[in-house]
């Protein structure tokens, strides 16, 4: 670490990837006293759960923990790519470290989604039961889809030791593997900063022995400077656990404290906070969005065909595109195109490197405006996580069909508005002021 040079402008918004790091290993060590006293086992998950809280020495604490860990882990990793949004970190030459990381968010969704139907509550069993269900809205191969990942025709003991092996074998090995190809790439192409500024490239200013002028040792600069958000973090960290380890309902929900029963089902299904944006977008799909999508389809087609300067081939091309996509929007169940829009939601982040198409990277040098449309982005998402926790409402609907038209909107429009104002000129070398 001392050898590698890292960019001397770093702010707060750095201590997330290193963070992120560490609820990691937090999770992975208290996942392993966990596994000990566990039973993957229908009859007894809930009961074994009960005596790791009960009867185990410090078992509380060590299930409290993983719990909040999992929700800290969201917390960072969206903190986390929300600073790789606004410093521009997933443009050249980071493409590959923005994949990874995307690919980790996508695994670890895995992971957490698994890992919540383990304790065997009434919100694990009908959660899962929900979410599998939805495979099953997949044309042709769907049904059978459901039944290979539950093994079972319901959520059942079957389901519980898959999730199980998943979550503690295959789904980590995954991870770590991921997780270690992203701080490879990291280190082959250097960090990004808040100037968006290359530090490394063959026009950068080194000294004689090659090092770059305006980068320094990440050890033992950076290694103090994350000493102190770890410091801070493990403060938060350790009130939520030994205060407010559920977090009013939303870290652990008081349903999840009564034991599956198939019989009973909740009043209100709704998945843990860190997913509900993507399923306020899942809800938000009716039928009438359907019409609204295909609104939008018509009119993206009928744009591409007048400002095209290609051939009339390629015009037809694109009408019989909108056309097949049409009478597929209209013969399919709007459950699938729900399905299809929340997997959509986190597929739609690998491809913003080229996507982004302005001439800056950093936030601080484009328009004004643009960190306005950064903040509505915010404020959207945070919207749909709260409507994904609420009842379904038609207010509530309306809302979340606007946040997803936006959230999509945000992504497939960037090529344009993100080219759109007056750009500010970007220094030949990092602005920073030792402090």
């Amino acid at each position: 670490m001392s050898e590698y040079n890292a960019p001397k402008n770093f702010n707060f918004w750095y201590f997330f990837g290193s963070l992120a790091l560490l609820v990691l290993v937090i999770q992975i060590v208290t996942g392993i006293f966990l596994v000990m006293h566990y039973k993957p086992d229908a009859a007894k998950a809930f009961e074994s759960v009960e005596y790791i809280m009960r009867d185990v020495p410090w078992g509380w604490l060590v299930r409290y923990m993983h719990s909040t860990g999992a929700s800290a882990f969201f917390v960072v990793v969206y903190l986390h790519m929300y600073r790789g949004l606004i410093y521009g970190s997933y443009r050249a030459p980071r493409e590959l470290v923005w994949i990874f990381g995307c690919a980790i968010f996508l695994v670890l969704m895995a992971e957490a989604f698994m890992g919540y139907l383990l304790p065997w509550g009434q919100m694990s069993y009908w959660g899962a039961q929900v979410i599998v269900n939805l495979f099953a809205a997949i044309p042709f191969v769907g049904p059978d889809l459901a039944l290979l990942i539950r093994g079972d025709y319901v959520v059942s003991d079957a389901t519980l030791n898959r999730f199980f092996s998943f979550h503690v074998i295959a789904v980590p090995l995954v991870l770590l593997g991921l997780v270690a190809a992203h701080i490879l790439a990291l280190h082959d192409v250097g960090s990004n900063n808040p100037d968006g500024v290359e530090i490394k490239g063959p026009n950068a200013p080194k000294d004689a022995n090659g090092k770059p002028l305006d980068g320094i040792p990440f050890h033992p600069y950076y290694s103090v400077h994350d000493m102190f958000g770890v410091a801070v973090f493990l403060m938060v960290f350790s009130a939520i656990i030994f205060f407010a380890p559920e977090l009013g309902g939303y870290f652990l929900e008081y349903n999840n404290f009564i034991p599956a029963d198939p019989l009973k089902t909740p009043a209100h299904i709704a998945p843990v906070w860190y997913f509900t944006p993507f399923y306020s977008m899942l809800r938000a799909i009716t039928s009438e969005m359907v019409y609204a999508l295909i609104a939008c389809v018509v009119l993206a087609a009928g744009y591409g065909v007048l400002k095209s300067r290609l051939a009339g081939l390629f015009k037809a091309v694109v009408v019989v595109a909108a056309v097949i996509a049409i009478v597929l929007m209209l013969s399919i169940d709007a459950k699938f195109w729900g399905v299809l829009v929340m997997g959509g939601a986190v597929i739609i982040l690998f491809f913003l490197p080229w996507l982004d198409k302005s001439p800056v990277k950093s936030i601080r040098y484009r328009p004004g405006w643009h960190k306005w449309v950064y903040g509505v982005f915010v404020v959207n998402f945070i919207v749909l996580a709260y409507l994904g926790v609420q009842p379904p409402s038609p207010t509530g609907e309306r809302v979340s069909q606007l946040g997803t038209l936006f959230y999509f909107g945000f992504f497939l429009l960037m090529p344009w508005w993100s080219r759109l104002g007056e750009f500010k000129p970007v220094p030949e070398r990092i602005t920073f002021a030792a402090h």
